[in-house]
């Protein structure tokens, strides 16, 4: 059984490639000696180019198709073996199948912060993630140049080098951008764009080339992320006097609510030490001696509101700033209606005066009628 075997891979040899890996770039043909019967078939389906070593050589690449390895098929090889139309014996070569295909879904990041200098916040530091695909563009150069004589090639196998260069243009790239960090967001397309170019002529010495290269994310470091959104809130916030006191009061509030301690427990034993004070300085029948002890001052009043000041719009031209007095003196002498528009810090744009609150009091209060006779 054995011999027949031998005899009927004599004359039948069949070399292709099936495998269904998501991540293995290139697969060598596994053949007992490497030897392949003359004559054989190869088949090189889509997305596959077949590499033929030849005493360490790269002698031929076969991209997609069916073939009969013959001498007229095998120019380059034929010429390392001198062989004569007559040569049928079997010879001794290794084959890689080598997979065309993109890999997706790679992943790069920045292992540590880029610094720049950012026109608005000064020097920063960046950190940035994303994704790419990679592709064997020239599959000799890739064999000689990062294979070898590897039989299995997976993608983790290259894929950390590609990261290194990656990170140097990303690192580069977005130092020589300047474009301000608030703006990097809406230009990670250009951004993009300009380090796959940057990395091309790196990729392509090994035979590869980046056909999509995507940033998901440019962040900054938390400090600085939490410090901008204080600067976000006080922007939304306005009158930073009046939200002082109403955070004051709002602290205050939820001090007091809370059961057991907090300052409402402080309070309550505050006031309940001032009463039990003038309890022990009280008479025998109850009555409070002339002199009292002395009881904490109260807490000071807080700050008197900071009064508005206003300005008018008229005829295209605006005057001002006017007292909220001043103004009432106005709408007395119908230099200032419901209709005038009016702005002060704080306020979202201009408004008719009619429609502000702290305004329209002032056309409410109209002076009684006149005593008869005058």
């Amino acid at each position: 059984m054995a011999i027949f075997d031998f005899l009927k891979g004599e004359f039948i040899d069949v070399i292709h490639w099936t495998g269904d890996s998501r991540d293995t770039m290139v697969w060598r043909f596994e053949r007992e000696g490497h030897a392949i019967k003359y004559g054989a078939k190869l088949t090189v389906r889509e997305g596959q180019v077949a590499v033929f070593v030849h005493e360490g050589q790269v002698a031929d690449v076969f991209t997609p198709g069916l073939y009969m390895l013959e001498t007229n098929n095998m120019p380059v090889l034929t010429s390392l073996q001198h062989w004569d139309h007559g040569f049928r014996s079997p010879f001794k070569s290794e084959v890689y199948f080598i997979s065309t295909v993109r890999f997706n879904d790679l992943k790069w990041g920045t292992k540590n912060p880029v610094m720049l200098r950012d026109p608005e916040f000064g020097p920063v530091r960046l950190r940035a993630f994303g994704t790419y695909t990679i592709r064997v563009r020239e599959a000799a150069r890739f064999m000689t140049e990062v294979v070898g004589t590897d039989g299995e090639f997976t993608t983790d196998e290259i894929t950390f080098q590609i990261r290194n260069v990656i990170l140097q243009e990303v690192s580069r790239a977005l130092a020589a951008s300047k474009i301000p960090v608030l703006d990097m967001a809406a230009n990670t397309a250009d951004l993009g764009r300009l380090i796959a170019g940057a990395i091309a002529p790196a990729i392509d010495a090994y035979g590869l080339e980046v056909p999509e290269f995507y940033i998901e994310n440019i962040s900054l470091p938390p400090a600085v992320e939490a410090a901008l959104d204080k600067r976000t809130s006080m922007g939304i916030v306005g009158d930073l006097n009046r939200y002082a006191q109403f955070s004051a009061a709002e602290a205050m509030t939820a001090a007091a609510a809370q059961p057991g301690g907090g300052m409402g427990a402080g309070l309550g034993a505050g006031l309940g030490m001032g009463m039990a004070a003038q309890m022990a300085q009280a008479g025998p029948w109850g009555a409070v001696p002339q002199q009292a002890a002395p009881v904490a001052a109260p807490p000071a009043p807080p700050p008197p509101p900071v009064e508005h000041v206003w300005h008018i719009a008229e005829n295209g031209a605006t005057h001002g700033p006017y007292s909220r007095a001043s103004l009432g003196r106005m709408a007395r002498d119908g230099g200032l209606s419901r209709a005038t528009m009016v702005w002060t810090a704080g306020q979202d744009g201009w408004k008719p005066a009619g429609d502000i609150v702290e305004l329209a009091q002032l056309f409410t209060v109209m002076p009684p009628p006149p005593p008869p006779g005058v």
